[in-house]
């Protein structure tokens, strides 16, 4: 089983305008609200894959309850630790620029935390636990190492879509897959890294402090695989960038899905990249429909 840990979830609001007035009355042209969380987004885009899973983390309130009936909408599992406080509420305004206001999120009491502790211990070796995103103000993200440990020891394997010192402080644990894009992979090394080759030296260097596969994201210009195996490049696919959010997610959930499945890294990668590139050509994460005939498109060859 493929679990998704989601420490600080939230519902995404989405506002469309054409300008924003600050300090004047603003009337939006539409609207969406969203279950949101990278964790949570990894969890619907493995259920569109066909592929089921069970999504925990913290979770309150009313804002809670709309993330949770969301996924069970969807036929998502979930195995969430309720908090006290709201779930907090990430609000985008899509104007003539973009901007996000995002919440801080609930406090979490030592209880609740080793609720979730409780659920990981559980686990085996047959499960696969994707770690995503930031945690409570409360806990910060130090909080992870404790709970990847944990869930290590159990013989499960983890998935860390982290950046910075926590992907770092992640390595030591050997994570079947971490996913740096070339700007946080330069940040890490203070260099920065335009050159494919360059970026296949460094991600060679996460390779030995411990991650199995490296996924280097790169935008319009591809992704890059590498393995103790070898290197692989997936080309740019060609299409209308309408969402970068949860574009990120849809990659591991698309490698950690096919991976689980097969074993096979670089099918793992194409499909990967096939969730990445649809859910950026799409208004939310990408449908079923949409990745199939993304995944047609993917050519990868080893570098």
């Amino acid at each position: 089983m493929i679990y998704t840990v989601t420490l600080n979830p939230s519902i995404d609001y989405i506002v469309r305008l054409d300008k924003v007035n600050v300090g004047s009355v603003n009337r939006m042209e539409s609207d969406d609200k969203f279950a949101g969380g990278k964790g949570i987004n990894v969890s619907r885009v493995l259920k569109r894959l066909g592929i089921d899973n069970t999504a925990t983390g913290f979770i309150g309130g009313f804002t809670g309850k709309f993330i949770t009936d969301t996924l069970e909408n969807e036929a998502i599992a979930t195995k969430f630790v309720q908090v006290s406080e709201d779930t907090r509420i990430n609000v985008k305004i899509k104007a003539d620029a973009e901007t996000e206001i995002n919440g801080t999120g609930p406090t979490v009491s030592p209880e609740q935390l080793a609720a979730l502790k409780d659920i990981l211990s559980g686990l085996s070796e047959k499960d696969t636990v994707v770690f995503a995103g930031s945690s409570n103000k409360n806990l910060g993200n130090v909080v992870y190492k404790e709970l990847i440990s944990l869930t290590r020891q159990t013989g499960a394997q983890v998935v860390c879509d982290f950046e910075g010192q926590t992907l770092i402080d992640s390595l030591e644990f050997q994570p079947l897959l971490v996913k740096p894009n070339n700007h946080e992979l330069g940040d890490i090394f203070g260099v920065k890294l335009e050159k494919l080759d360059e970026i296949e030296k460094y991600a060679r260097e996460i390779l030995a402090k411990g991650a199995q596969h490296v996924i280097i994201s790169m935008a319009g210009d591809g992704a890059l695989l590498v393995t103790k195996d070898g290197a692989y490049f997936a080309k740019p696919i060609k299409g209308i960038v309408k969402n970068s959010v949860g574009a990120g997610d849809s990659m591991v959930a698309g490698f950690t899905g096919e991976f689980v499945r097969s074993g096979n890294a670089v099918e793992a990668f194409k499909w990967g990249v096939a969730c990445g590139t649809a859910t950026t050509f799409s208004d939310d994460l990408a449908t079923a429909a949409f990745i199939n005939e993304t995944y047609e498109k993917v050519e990868v060859e080893k570098i």
